[in-house]
This record gives C-alpha cells, structure tokens and sequence, in this order.
C-alpha cells in the first residue's frame, strides 16, 4: 500500500514539473518568435544594448582625455604662458570625472527599457558640459603670439578633440555634434568680430572637420547596429533550436513513459486475464463436452459452448495484442527453419474451411507444384496466412470464393495471395486497415469485428522475414491481400560435393 502512494506522489511530481516546464517553453518560443518577426533595425530597438556599449567605451577609455587635456595646457602655457590654461585644464578634469563617476553610476544600475531613455539624456549632458569646456578652450586669444603659430595649436587641439569625441562616442548618437555646438558658436562669434581670415578658415575647417567625422561616427553606428542586429538573429535562432529541443525531448520523454506504461500493462494483463481466461475455457469445454456426466438441461449445454467460444474469442484477441507489443518492443523472435508454404497453407486452408462451409463458400486452391521450402518461423507464417483467410472469410457475404494461390514471384522468391468477391475496402481506407486498431467501415458494421490488429501484425512478420505485404481492394469488387517472402529465403536443394572423409546425400542452402 506504501508503495502504491508513493508511485502516485511521484507521478503528480512529475505531472505539474512537466506543466511549468511546458509553460515557460510556450513562453520562450512566443518571445523568440516575436523577435525573430521584428524587421525594425534602429536605434530604438537596441537602445538599451548600445548605450551599455557606450558606458563600457567611456569606463574603457577614461586616461585617455586627461592625457590629451594635460598635453593641451602644458602646449598652451609653453606657447602663451598664460597660467588660465590650467584652470581651464582642471575644469575640464572635474567635468571629465563627474561623465566618469555618471558612467559608473549607469554600469552599477540595470538598464531597462524605462531608464534607459533618461540615463542617455543624462550622459548627453555631461558631453554637452564636456563640450562647453572646449568652448572655453576655442574663447582664448594670444595677443602677444606673434605669426600663426597659436592658430596651428587652437586647430590641431580642436581637431583632435573632434576625433577622440567622435570616436569615443559611436554608440551614443547625436553626442560629437552637440557637444561641439558650444565651440562652432564661440569660433563664429570671434570670427564674426575679428573679421579676420584664419578665423574665418578655423571655423571653417573644424565645421567641416565636426561634420565629417559626425557621418563617419554615423555609419559606423550603423554598422554596429547591423551586427548587433545579426547577432540577436542568431542568439534568437540558437534559442529557438533550444526550445525545439527542448520540446522534442519532452515529447520523447513522454513518448517512452507511454510505452513503458503499455509494456508494463500488457505484461500485467498477460498473466491477470490469461491465467483465469484458461480456466473457464477448460471448465466451460469440459461442461460442454459433458465429461463429469451429461447435463439435464441442453440450454446449459448450449451456454457453456458459448462460454467457451466467447473465451477462445477473448483469448485470441489478448494473445493479437501482445503480439503487436512484442513485436513494437522489438522482442518478437523468430524460431526459423525449413518449412513448405504449400504445406503450411493447406494447413491454414483446412482450419478456415468449417467456418467456409457455414457461410456456403467455396475456398479454390491454385498451388505451383514443386515449390522448394523456405527459411522461416512456421508459427509467424502460418499466423499470417491464418490471419489472412480469417479476413477472407469472414467479411465475405453467403455464397461467395475465396482463391488461395501460392507460387513463384518475379524475383525468385516465393509468395501467398488470397483474394476474395466481398465488398472490398476503399481505397482512401486502406492505410486506416494497415494501421493498429484501424478498421475501415465494412469492418465497423459488421458483427465479426475484431481489434483490428491482424493485418499490422502480418506486416510485422512479415518485416521481421524480410518480405513484403501488398493489400488490393475495390469496392464491391473484393480485397487480394499478398504475403511475400524474398529470394534469399527460399531453398535451393544443390548436389553435395564428394568428399573421402564426410558424405553427405544432399544439402540444402540460400539461393
């Protein structure tokens, strides 16, 4: 009793594991395929993805500006003298360290698709304060620097300072041109006032320079997208294939729980329903048959042969399922050896003929003579012809043929045809009659019906021997079911060779 709550415990364990798991699948392949059908590649898509990829390029690449700063006002108090340049270095350093600490501050966070929108404008600001220090850098003038030197340095440091933004700011777009807004404005302002040329040619080239280097940081955002882009179809699809797997074990895994689940119960049945059904077959025939003393009432007789039927019928159609599951498991043996399939269907022929007569038809015989034996398992063989008749006879009406024909086929093997002049199987029902448990409509009206197993277990035997099963039919023109076995199973008698030590008078072997 323990144990039976034990096995129940664990198979509710097993069902409502198997419920979530099936639910976070559906879930996965939902959210898989939703990205998968998403054709938009922009920045919103992976804003999230590129602005954690610019965090990572700012945390990255944080000497990188202190250097280029520290070498800027040391140039510029070298060149000018002028002691402001280290103001203004140390304000850009402060400014530099508060994007630093912004960065860090973004990294430690979990960007979502919420936030993500204000930490970006949030770092946009600090370029933009970043970039309001170099305007100040663009607002000093040398009046005491004689020739054209300072206006060299001003451009080779705004210059580069628009190619290390641009670069360090790929995945934060719209970032270079507002941060270098400020500068563009001080420049044209000076310009504007000056009125003088290498002004007017600064402005113009950092302009040009800033607009360049803008579409250059453009496309090669876009690139990024691209490939980002790729990489989540790739991610997707791997995914995908995951959760495909994922499903297809599962329905493995229930598949072999099924089978262990049938193996188990016919191995059950087979000694629960067997066991008491030999009884009452050997009870009911010994009342039938009246061993112990006649009956004094033939209505009990009568019942007892009914009994006995019923049983015999029970049995065959227990004894057709194990069959069919020994067969699935692959534990059907076959005990081969030489055997006559003339033989084996004048047999079969002979088993059906009674019930043939019942019914007031006539089984015709069309045997080749001198067949050579075959290598086969009798029982498996004389199952299937059996099995074959049986169906002959019983759906055809009163009065009517059945034709057994056993010979030579074109390809040296040998082969058993039983047609018959019922009412045939449509031709759309014939895979549902190959098919376990399948029946097609003339079976399902008719009082005979059985389980449906008989001819799926000849095309087993018939597999297992290496043959064939052809199954013809036409409506109201009758049903040709052909069993056949391969050359390679038919015997060949062959002249032993002399020889001074062993005589032999014949042997046989594979064609």
């Amino acid at each position: 009793m323990s144990s039976g709550v034990s096995t129940t415990t664990d198979k509710n364990i097993v069902d409502k594991s198997r419920q979530h798991r099936n639910k976070a699948v559906s879930k996965a392949v939902r959210v898989t395929r939703e990205r998968l059908q998403s054709t938009s590649v922009g920045s919103q898509v992976f804003e999230k993805e590129t602005l954690s990829l610019h965090v990572h390029t700012v945390l990255q690449s944080a000497l990188i500006l202190p250097l280029f700063v520290a070498l800027v006002a040391a140039a510029g108090i070298y060149i000018t003298g002028d002691a402001r340049y280290l103001t203004w270095a140390l304000l850009t350093l402060a400014v530099h360290s508060i994007n630093l600490l912004l960065a860090k501050q973004a990294s430690r966070r979990d960007l979502t698709t919420t936030n993500t929108p204000r930490w970006r404008r949030i770092l946009l600001a600090g370029q933009i304060l970043l970039g309001c220090c170099l305007a100040l850098f663009a607002a000093n003038d040398c009046m005491a620097c004689g020739g054209d030197g300072f206006y060299f340095y001003k451009g080779a440091v705004l210059l580069v300072a628009i190619s290390i933004s641009a670069m360090g700011n790929i995945m934060l777009r719209q970032a270079t041109l507002l941060s270098f807004v400020p500068v563009i404005l001080v420049l044209s302002v000076s310009a504007y006032l000056s009125r003088d040329v290498l002004d007017v040619g600064l402005i113009g080239m950092c302009a040009t320079a800033l607009l360049l280097f803008h579409y250059i940081a453009d496309r090669l955002h876009r690139s990024s997208l691209t490939l980002m882009a790729y990489q989540s179809e790739k991610d997707d699809l791997i995914a995908e294939l995951e959760v495909a797997k994922s499903v297809s074990d599962e329905a493995r895994r229930r598949a072999e729980e099924a089978n262990l689940a049938k193996s188990r119960f016919l191995a059950s049945m087979s000694h629960e329903l067997r066991t008491p059904l030999n009884a009452i077959l050997g009870f009911s025939e010994v009342m039938a048959q009246e061993v112990l003393g006649p009956l004094q009432n033939a209505t009990y007789k009568e019942y007892a042969g009914d009994i006995h039927r019923s049983g015999q019928h029970l049995l065959n159609l227990i004894n057709e399922i194990l069959d069919l599951s020994r067969i699935e498991a692959g534990r059907y043996e076959l005990s081969e050896e030489a055997l006559s399939l003339l033989e084996v269907a004048e047999d079969c022929i002979g088993m059906v003929q009674l019930r043939a007569r019942a019914k007031n038809m006539t089984i015709h015989q069309q045997f080749e003579p001198n067949l050579p034996q075959v290598w086969a398992d009798e029982k498996s063989i004389r199952q299937v012809i059996l099995n074959l008749l049986s169906n002959a006879v019983k759906f055809t009406s009163q009065g009517g043929e059945v034709t057994v024909k056993v010979g030579w086929t074109a390809g040296g093997g040998q082969y058993v045809a039983i047609k018959d002049n019922g009412p045939g199987i449509a031709e759309e029902e014939i895979p549902i009659v190959l098919s376990a448990f399948g029946q097609g409509s003339i079976a399902i009206k008719s009082a005979e019906q059985g389980t449906g197993l008989g001819l799926p277990i000849v095309q087993a035997i018939l597999a297992k021997h290496d043959g064939q099963f052809i199954l013809r039919s036409k409506l109201r023109e009758g049903t040709e079911a052909i069993a056949i076995l391969p050359k390679t199973r038919v015997l060949q008698s062959v002249a032993a060779v002399a020889d001074a030590k062993s005589v032999e008078p014949r042997r046989r072997s594979f064609a």
